[in-house]
């Protein structure tokens, strides 16, 4: 037994589970006579809803994983050389993916048996904004063993304090290059820019194949849910109809047994008259052969 196995166990649980789980393993620790990982498996703190909600997105769908890891990468690389045009597109580009993500999130809890609030649903999305701005915030979310959300108060630098100097521009208290080794330090600059924008265009072109990845499977994940209510409330409708024809059936057998019984008394009183018919017939009968007998 380890931390790390234990703590996977852990976060893997759903939250009800997840208190007597974790008793469980320290009582385990304490037993196998290791009483710093029984201390330290104590420690672990059960996650909050939203902090649950991420850790069930990162183990249910592991392959979107590093597509975002990715795409924050490449976002905070390139966000010191792109134009304000160029962030605001893959601003807007990176909001559509998190929305994407967090709708998919609140489906997969909902599928688990909790569904979340719209509050829930922004820590979520906060979670992921961090996710992308925060290499530590990404490394923590991947494990899938969050205790609670991130912050997402962590943003990219802004964009005036990473616009490059002007070409020609010299340092305060510095002399001017000449020429030559000006332009071969501007070609490197330039040359860096456009790698850097060219690894942010593919970044921005993974995250529109990952968002429309993730529409179709929204897409999909809902209309499994409208079938799915489809189907309970035809099941539904069965069992009430079941019920209807349960309670029929009770009604009908009732009735049966009372009649059943009203048959049998009156075959016993059919059978005491019966009875006392052939006894009056028996008597009749010795009566008339005395009297017959005793004629001259």
């Amino acid at each position: 037994m380890d931390l790390d196995a234990v703590a996977d166990e852990l976060y893997a649980l759903r939250p009800e589970e997840f208190t007597a789980a974790r008793a469980s393993a320290v009582a385990a620790a304490r037993t196998a006579g290791d009483r710093e990982l029984a201390a330290r498996i104590g420690a672990l703190r059960k996650p909050s809803l939203a902090a649950w909600v991420s850790n069930h997105l990162v183990r249910s769908r592991p392959g979107e994983v590093e597509p975002l890891l990715r795409l924050g990468e490449g976002l905070r690389r390139a966000h010191q050389d792109l134009d304000g045009a160029q962030l605001r597109e893959l601003s807007r580009r990176q909001h559509a993916l998190i929305r994407a993500l967090s709708l998919q999130a609140r489906q997969l809890a909902a599928q688990a048996g909790h569904p979340i609030s719209e509050s829930v649903q922004r820590e979520v999305e906060n979670t992921l904004h961090a996710v992308l701005a925060d290499p530590e915030a990404a490394e923590a979310w991947a494990t899938g063993r969050l205790a609670k959300p991130l912050s997402a108060a962590v943003g990219f630098p802004t964009v005036a304090g990473a616009v490059p100097a002007r070409a020609g521009a010299t340092a305060p208290g510095r002399s001017k290059p000449a020429g030559k080794g000006r332009a071969v330090k501007d070609g490197k600059a330039d040359e860096q820019r456009r790698r850097r924008l060219a690894e942010a265009r593919q970044a921005a072109e993974a995250a529109d194949r990952e968002l429309r990845t993730l529409r179709d499977g929204a897409e999909s994940a809902g209309r499994a849910a409208q079938e799915a209510k489809q189907q309970v409330e035809r099941h539904q409708q069965r069992v009430d109809e079941l019920a209807e024809e349960l309670e029929r059936a009770r009604g009908a057998h009732q009735q049966a047994r009372f009649a059943e019984r009203t048959a049998r008394e009156e075959a016993r009183a059919a059978d005491r008259r019966v009875r006392e018919a052939v006894r009056k017939a028996a008597a009749a009968a010795e009566r008339l052969e005395r009297l017959t007998s005793s004629e001259p």
